[in-house]
């Protein structure tokens, strides 16, 4: 006997499902495809009960379809911004092989300490791996510090020094007016091109398109990935990025 609680919880978990899919068929729908189908109302009877009782017998689908929906879901939104998150601003705010057979993109902020930490699982990844791009995308969600390093970062981008400042801003320390002022010093930018970039429209619109892309992918924080079809937020540490990373080459 089937208790009220489980036809409940199931009967929940199939509501989160078709809500997850973003449209929830009315009574009208169902009947119309029922008809269009050419299926009577006894065998509609018959099918509604054999559905049920595979359902309540198998309850673990659920979760599954909905992971299923979740993957696709994502894929989706990703299909719908990958040339432009795949294209590294002015060029070469990138590491690794340019011509990579995987692209992985990360999302970080200066001021993020599992953005820092995971400085060290990218540059163990992109040693060890030689077919792989790394695109760095600015998201300064956390400090004002944190977009003028973000801002600095995309003039070092602008004179063909992205990565190098990357590292060093991120070896320097949490972005304030002298450690940002003390990394673009180490790598050697002009800055009065710099400044000059910095106040630019240009400059700006980067920042606010990394954001937009960033809500319309439902990230939450920082550091942020996507990786072939696969998107995650978090610091998911060389072990995640390389399982990501193996995935996404053996969709490709």
């Amino acid at each position: 006997m089937i208790m009220a609680g489980g036809g409940l919880a199931i009967a929940a978990a199939l509501g989160v499902w078709f809500w997850q899919a973003g449209s929830a068929s009315s009574t009208e729908d169902v009947n119309a495809a029922v008809l269009a189908a050419g299926i009577n109302a006894k065998e509609q009877k018959a099918i509604e009960a054999i559905v049920r009782d595979y359902i309540l017998n198998n309850p673990e689908i659920i979760p599954e379809a909905v992971e299923i929906l979740q993957n696709r879901q994502k894929s989706s939104a990703i299909d719908a911004v990958r040339a432009q998150i795949e294209q590294p601003f002015a060029g070469n705010a990138f590491a690794g092989n340019p011509d990579g057979d995987v692209v992985v993109v990360e999302y970080s902020d200066f001021n993020c300490p599992y953005c820092k930490q995971t400085e060290r699982d990218i540059a163990r990844v992109i040693a060890e791996d030689k077919n792989v791009k790394v695109v760095f995308r600015e998201l300064p969600i956390l400090s004002e510090a944190s977009n003028d390093a973000a801002l600095m970062a995309l003039a070092a981008a602008k004179q063909g020094k992205y990565y190098a400042f990357h590292k060093t801003m991120f070896a320097t320390g949490r972005p304030t007016p002298s450690t940002i002022q003390a990394a673009a010093n180490e790598v050697g930018l002009d800055m009065a091109a710099a400044r000059a970039f910095i106040a630019s429209p240009e400059a700006k619109q980067e920042i606010q398109n990394n954001i937009a892309i960033a809500q319309q992918m439902r990230f939450t924080g920082t550091p942020a990935w996507v990786v072939g079809d696969q998107s995650e937020v978090g610091a998911v540490g060389y072990d995640g990025l390389k399982e990501m990373i193996a995935k996404a080459r053996a969709a490709n």
